[in-house]
């Protein structure tokens, strides 16, 4: 065989031994790596690319050194699972760069990161002074974890005393001018309803390159041609709009009245519209 056409042969017997041995190790070792995962990475690489290359090796040694040094790590992390020692020595601790609001200026020297290196870090979170911060954690992975102060977090509807609509998960049920069953299936709908729904947004399952329906029910669509706009769902403002006229009615009517009984008739059902409104606005405003 000519030495051209057995090191391609080796290069892509090793591609697809390397792909396996990653699909084997797991996403892990190719999103956040320890120091020993990454080492070992290295290796695996260099023994497949020597073997790759190397006519005169024997390729059936590489894969036997890729599969060792593949199945070390994961024995590894077998055992680290089961002992906290052991996991902390290979993945490590995390370090304390911002505590009670001060720098952490010694475990900054230990991590050999600079201020300028900090900063950096905390401008990737979105944190320009480091007096808005209340702590900062340096994970194992290298990636900053940062807690704010209090007065600094933003607000949520939790810290304003709001009702909020619970969020699902959203369904593609349109991709690439194709519809999609399953989807439409798990949130209980159908391809009748879908093409209802199209309908009333004047839009034909061709042109449509993604239709996404949320949590609600509501279906939002993304065309071919971005020039084409599509108007927003108004069902959900209508209906809350809706609502609030006929709570208003029906106070106005109890205001204009003058009969007693009515009167009470009308007051009594314009607080049950008003505690309806209550309820329902999270889930109707956009």
């Amino acid at each position: 065989m000519p030495e051209w056409l057995d090191i391609v042969v080796r290069s892509l017997l090793f591609l697809i031994v390397l792909f396996l041995v990653t699909k084997w190790l797991g996403k892990k070792q190719i999103s956040q790596l320890s120091f020993f995962e990454y080492v070992t990475g290295i290796t695996i690489g260099s023994i497949a690319g020597e073997v790759a290359m190397g006519l005169e090796n024997n390729i059936f040694y590489g894969i036997i050194g890729i599969v060792i040094f593949s199945a070390v790590p994961l024995l590894i992390n077998i055992v680290s699972l089961k002992n906290k020692k052991i996991r902390d020595f290979v993945e490590g601790n995390g370090t304390i760069f911002i505590k009670n609001g001060k720098v952490m200026e010694d475990n900054l020297k230990k991590e050999k990161y600079s201020t300028d290196e900090l900063l950096e870090l905390l401008r990737k979170r979105n944190v320009f002074q480091v007096a808005d911060v209340e702590f900062a954690l340096l994970e194992p992975t290298g990636d900053l974890s940062v807690l704010l102060k209090k007065e600094k977090q933003p607000l949520t509807a939790s810290d304003l005393g709001l009702p909020v609509a619970p969020i699902k998960e959203p369904q593609t049920v349109i991709m690439d001018g194709e519809i999609l069953d399953e989807p439409l299936s798990t949130i209980g709908l159908n391809r009748n309803w879908l093409k209802g729904e199209l309908s009333k947004l004047g839009v034909a399952i061709e042109n449509v390159f993604l239709g996404q329906v949320d949590g609600n029910g509501q279906l939002t669509v993304d065309l071919f041609d971005d020039k084409i706009e599509v108007a927003a769902p108004q069902e959900k403002p209508l209906l809350l709009a809706n609502i609030k006229k006929c709570q208003a009615d029906l106070e106005l009517f109890a205001l204009s009245t003058t009969s007693a009984a009515a009167k009470e008739m009308y007051g009594r059902n314009a607080r049950k519209m008003d505690e309806l409104l209550q309820i329902v606005s999270p889930y109707l405003k956009d």
